[in-house]
């Protein structure tokens, strides 16, 4: 098929096992809307957006780096950024993939629109924290946020390559999924750049661009991505990043969470890296202004409230040591679990 655009239907895409078409699609989208399952009718209006006459789809960011906005995604770009993935992942037609993310968010839209740029074998399954269940299904290509990864564990050996996004893989899971013989890749982006314009296997420590992205980072040695493919503008973000060539970068930490304790610059994310062996609820690194530091660095842990053992600070610098321990019962996330950790601390 020569260059896809959205209005063609790659003549291979199947969805729960049916070959259908755009007219097709549009008869599935309006059934969804009129008798579907709550799960449903978000797939069946996002259908109808795509083949509307408009060029463009409206959708929300998932607001963990802000208020959550709308944004108008050129459907053209949707097509490079789904071409791309297929050639990063070297996914074939007649693939077979399962959705198990909600359409409501661009990760779910995504998967949808490679399916049906790609040509591949799509079937799907109401988003859930365990999406594998009774699962007789071996998939090639399969995304989850993390907390579905966990819960998937035993059932991942039917699964050939798997991208993992919407939240950190946190070590421990890192270790676990290591382990299986599925290929796992985290995967790094946000709304803005379509899902994920960068991924990293599990055990290697830098992300890797897809085909069409250059990277370069700012003053503050924040990432700065060019994707003129998926987005007129440059988009400069508030990751802090080593680059390791002009194709590789290692995510170092956020810039809205840098703590200047006494004058040092310290990256929780890397405080956190050292302690995670050896913490094991969920945790993370946050600050509380102090009149000698400026800012102190406080340990907040999710959970009962416990005496811990001063060796587990071993791995740190004198300046990253937290002063002061804080437990709270349950954590506040996304929709994804990614953690909100200002209004979990405040």
């Amino acid at each position: 098929m020569s260059n896809p655009t959205y209005e063609n239907v790659h003549n291979l895409f199947k969805l729960s096992g049916f070959h259908l078409d755009r007219e097709d699609l549009c008869r599935v989208a309006y059934s969804f809307i009129k008798e579907g399952e709550d799960f449903e009718k978000p797939v069946g209006d996002f259908l109808l957006d795509w083949f509307d006459s408009k060029n463009f789809i409206e959708m929300e960011t998932s607001g963990t780096t802000g208020t959550p906005k709308r944004i108008s995604v050129s459907k053209q770009a949707m097509v490079d950024s789904a071409l791309a993935t297929g050639d990063f992942f070297d996914l074939q037609p007649g693939d077979k993939a399962l959705q198990c993310l909600p359409v409501k968010y661009v990760a779910g839209k995504m998967m949808l629109v490679r399916a049906m740029i790609l040509g591949l074998d799509l079937e799907f399954v109401a988003p859930s924290s365990h999406p594998l269940d009774n699962n007789e299904i071996d998939f090639d290509f399969v995304a989850m946020v993390p907390l579905q990864a966990q819960n998937s564990i035993p059932e991942l050996k039917k699964v050939k390559k798997l991208i993992v996004g919407g939240a950190a893989v946190n070590k421990t899971l890192e270790k676990q999924l290591q382990k299986l013989p599925t290929q796992v890749y985290e995967t790094y982006g946000m709304t803005e750049t379509i899902t994920h314009i960068a991924a990293r296997k599990l055990g290697e420590k830098a992300f890797t661009v897809l085909p069409y992205v250059t990277i370069s980072y700012d003053d503050r040695n924040c990432l700065v991505i060019h994707a003129p493919r998926i987005s007129d503008e440059v988009i400069i973000t508030n990751d802090i990043v080593e680059l390791v060539n002009e194709n590789q970068f290692i995510f170092l930490g956020r810039m809205d969470n840098v703590i200047n304790s006494g004058g040092i610059k310290l990256i929780p994310e890397q405080i956190e890296e050292k302690l995670a062996s050896k913490i094991h609820q969920r945790f993370f690194i946050a600050s509380k202004s102090d009149n000698e530091l400026g800012e102190k660095v406080v340990l907040v842990i999710e959970g009962e409230k416990q005496e811990l053992d001063d060796s587990i600070y071993e791995a740190l610098d004198k300046y990253e040591k937290p002063k002061e321990l804080v437990f709270v019962p349950k954590f506040k996330e996304t929709t994804t679990g990614k953690i909100l950790r200002k209004e979990t601390f405040q």
